[in-house]
């Protein structure tokens, strides 16, 4: 029995985010996310099948020898039932299983082991990843049939960003402007930024080096350039009058982002808002939502905090913004590019961002800045 290399994972996880991310047409990662399968899986065919309304399941991307795209399973199919329940399914011949064997279609009667896996995430369950092997062929182990389902889970997100990317290409066609940027802002930047952590440590887990690194960490910098981008578009669907500042909810932004955080940590930061933030000018609004993502996002990756305070305080002349956490302070080698990031934003608006941190104490950022005329 042979194991499947965790670098290739990654390598294949890497390379297929990175096509999302870059802008590509989901129906274009689709076929790339079913090769890289059928070289994980060992497998002579692999497909991804798209959930309809109905539960029955199309083939949409294929590779291998034969090209049954655009074949419906039924919705009492394996796969479909893979899709529905989130558990994959494998089988030694699926053309004999009883489980299976009563929706084989008749464009894959020459095969024989097979495996299926959900294709998506909680939130977007897109369908089912399955891969095949050749009559005759050796059964899938649960080694590669659990190796399948981590990366159709990996995929599925990618193919979910390459989705939200082609949606931001498409916005101007859309006249409903407030409901498309608050799904923007909600879950396109938020599942962005989940994204982002999640890359950042697994990166710190498996220790990559060279060229492996540096496509995870330019994976990450275009995570970071494609929010920013989201950020503008949503900013620019809200002003019906572009001299007009657009309208801003800060205090919301701050609670939406305490519960990304809250989900990624296991637990949710305690928030404080002391004053009125609601006439806080759109600019100054937008660099303090930012920050306050750098800070948790150095929270999550880095400290193993138990607790998490956010203050955000609004007084005639200043906007503070305070995230303190319990863990094990700023360790030495942690690469400072999102600390730096935040002091930035604070002097590009004229004010400051302060840090203290010690293995005893943990870790507070202070970033504060006038709010002027």
């Amino acid at each position: 029995m042979t194991t499947v290399d965790p670098a290739r994972v990654l390598a294949a996880s890497t390379e297929i985010t990175s096509a999302a991310l870059a802008g590509d047409d989901p129906d274009a990662v689709l076929p790339l996310v079913v090769r890289s399968a059928v070289d994980l899986a060992g497998a002579d065919l692999g497909l991804a099948m798209v959930t309809a309304d109905d539960g029955t399941l199309t083939v949409e991307a294929s590779s291998g020898d034969d090209d049954p795209v655009g074949v419906v399973l039924s919705s009492r199919s394996s796969a479909a039932r893979a899709a529905r329940t989130g558990v994959p399914v494998v089988a030694a011949d699926f053309t004999t299983d009883p489980r299976t064997a009563p929706f084989v279609p008749k464009a894959l009667r020459g095969y024989g082991p097979f495996a299926v896996a959900p294709f998506g995430t909680k939130e977007r369950r897109i369908g089912a990843l399955a891969v095949y092997r050749r009559k005759g062929g050796r059964p899938f182990s649960p080694d590669t049939v659990e190796v399948l389902a981590a990366f159709a889970a990996q995929a599925g997100l990618a193919v979910v960003l390459a989705e939200g990317s082609t949606a931001r290409q498409r916005i101007a066609v859309y006249q409903e402007r407030e409901r498309i940027a608050r799904d923007l802002h909600d879950v396109i930047i938020q599942r962005l930024y989940a994204t982002g952590v999640q890359l950042d440590l697994l990166d710190r887990r498996l220790k990559l080096e060279g060229r492996e690194a540096r496509r995870l960490a330019d994976c990450v910098d275009q995570l970071d350039q494609t929010m920013a981008e989201v950020r503008a578009t949503v900013r620019a669907l809200r002003s019906a009058d572009p001299g007009k500042p657009a309208d801003v909810d800060l205090k919301g932004s701050v609670l939406a982002e305490a519960r990304t955080a809250g989900e990624l940590l296991g637990f949710e930061p305690e928030v404080r808002i002391e004053g009125e933030v609601a006439d806080v000018p759109a600019d100054l609004a937008d660099h303090a939502r930012a920050a306050l993502r750098e800070a948790l996002s150095n929270v999550v990756r880095h400290s193993g905090a138990r607790q998490v305070g956010i203050t955000l305080r609004r007084t005639p002349d200043r906007l503070d913004l305070e995230v303190a956490d319990d863990g094990c302070g700023i360790p030495r080698g942690v690469a400072k590019r999102g600390l730096r990031h935040l002091e930035e934003r604070a002097l590009a608006a004229g004010g400051g961002c302060e840090l203290t941190s010690s293995p005893r104490t943990g870790t507070t950022i202070t970033w504060h800045v006038p709010l002027t005329g």
